[in-house]
């Protein structure tokens, strides 16, 4: 396969890098710490399942219905500061300050007020997300032209974010040690404000420090005014048309939706399986086990994955590195069944390197491979560029998908057994929880590499695609 030699200029400072991968920790901890979060509504909270799902689902749907016209007008904004880093920094403070509020939750209130009570947080919770996160990706599609370093940089953003995951398994530890606090739901009270503060300040790292595309550049941007409401609509449904028909970013949505979502479905899975398999219930015996596994993982993801992949990927192109990955996180999933021992715990971590080859893989790919099918949307339908519209429709997919998986995962929990009530459950729900936890993520996989294997744009077509548009910009 050819290979070409990245341009100078074309290379992102390393402190812009570590500034946009500051952003992504962020975007990483926030779901991340809603993941171990919500396990409270369900085991201490003692919400019913399907109400968690729910509340886990209904405001990712919303969330994902305004990503659109988030990145749609973050792509035709013209401000003095830019048109992606002022809706990051007010983003930011707005998803900072809503975690708090949204966590301040109480046993006595009862199962109704605290359902709605989330529900209306939430809301505003993930309108500030939108905010935030719909330009910043649109941020990091533009921040290089250049085939592999647009790799290099996502490769350092999901560094940064798996540092999130290596954090927020232990905030179940916290919540629940006695030692800290007297029950789980003041832990998630006061645990909360932390996490908000730390996404705060974080998440204006990219709004500060990180440089967009040339202003000059960009043509065809239309008024984002009152008066043209009804007029911006109509741009808008032409460009989501314009995207919804570009097969190689279907391929990529579709392949997406399915990897992550297989993944999140049986996230939680894994501390039940833990505390009801491996330890019988006993959550004082399970101890640290569960943050471990969680931590290694993301270790793994950071310091062996994403290193891994990101060079399979210079050698192999984007698509092929991508099926790689999803192969051998497949193997991984596979040996869970052997792996999770009550006679010797420590088999579980054994695994944990291959199956994170399917996330880490993902999205250091998926984002990267974005980036370059917007080089493509830009030669086929011209000006304006359409970073933060195809951001938002890929992250549209992701929370579209999260929030049915989410939504599955409290309908397969109640489908094999599971009794939020007791804390001995039974053989046969425990069997076929782990077969679940197995199954969803493995053929999932199999079916995203069905759906990537006929993706075309290769390094060669990227470069052909980017001499045709520097030749019709009239750029040096």
């Amino acid at each position: 396969m050819e290979h070409y030699k990245t341009n100078p200029k074309d290379v992102v400072p390393l402190g812009q890098k570590i500034a946009f991968g500051s952003g992504h920790l962020t975007n990483q901890l926030l779901p991340a710490a809603l993941g171990v979060f919500m396990i409270v509504l369900v085991l201490s909270l003692k919400m019913n399942p399907v109400l968690a799902g729910l509340l886990a689902a209904l405001p990712r749907l919303f969330d994902a219905l305004i990503d659109p016209v988030m990145g749609f007008v973050s792509d035709n904004t013209v401000s003095r500061w830019g048109r992606r880093k002022p809706y990051i920094f007010i983003g930011a403070f707005i998803v900072g300050i809503a975690f708090v509020i949204m966590w301040q939750l109480y046993p006595e209130n009862g199962q109704t007020y605290n359902f709605f009570f989330f529900l209306i947080m939430s809301l505003f919770f993930y309108v500030g997300y939108t905010i935030f996160a719909a330009p910043l990706i649109g941020l990091g599609y533009e921040m290089t032209p250049d085939y592999s370093e647009r790799t290099r940089l996502m490769a350092i953003s999901q560094f940064m974010g798996q540092i999130a995951w290596m954090i927020a398994p232990w905030f179940w530890v916290i919540i629940y040690d006695k030692n800290i606090y007297a029950s789980a739901p003041e832990g998630a009270r006061n645990l909360s404000i932390w996490v908000g503060a730390l996404c705060l300040i974080l998440g204006i790292m990219p709004a500060l420090f990180c440089k967009e595309i040339n202003q000059e550049r960009l043509t065809n941007r239309i008024n984002l005014s009152v008066k043209e409401f009804f007029n911006n609509m109509k741009v808008l449904f032409k460009s989501m048309k314009q995207i919804i028909t570009n097969k190689p970013f279907l391929k990529l949505c579709g392949a997406t939706f399915l990897i992550f979502n297989g993944f999140q479905t049986i996230a939680q899975f894994a501390f039940f399986i833990i505390i009801f398999y491996l330890f019988k219930g006993d959550t004082t015996a399970a101890g640290q086990w569960p943050a471990w596994f969680g931590t290694l993982s993301a270790i793994a993801t950071a310091f062996l994955v994403i290193p891994v992949i990101t060079f399979i990927s210079t050698k192999v192109g984007k698509k092929n590195a991508f099926i790689i990955s999803t192969l051998i996180s497949i193997v991984g999933y596979s040996l869970k069944w052997w792996a999770f021992d009550p006679a010797n715990p420590w088999l579980m971590f054994l695994p944990l390197p291959l199956i994170s080859f399917g996330i880490g893989g993902l999205f250091t790919l998926m984002m990267s491979m974005t980036a370059d099918v917007c080089d493509l949307d830009e030669l086929n339908n011209g000006m304006p560029r359409k970073e933060g519209t195809f951001g938002a429709v890929y992250w549209w997919m992701v929370k579209l998908g999260t929030a049915l998986a989410l939504l599955t995962s409290g309908i397969v929990l109640n489908l094999v057994g599971f009794d939020q009530n007791i804390m001995v459950q039974s053989t046969e729900t425990i069997t076929r929880l782990r077969i679940a936890d197995i199954l969803i993520p493995s053929v999932a996989g199999i079916l995203a590499i069905l759906v990537m294997w006929k993706y075309d744009i290769t390094e060669k077509k990227a470069h052909e695609i980017r001499k045709v548009l520097v030749e019709r910009r009239g750029e040096l």
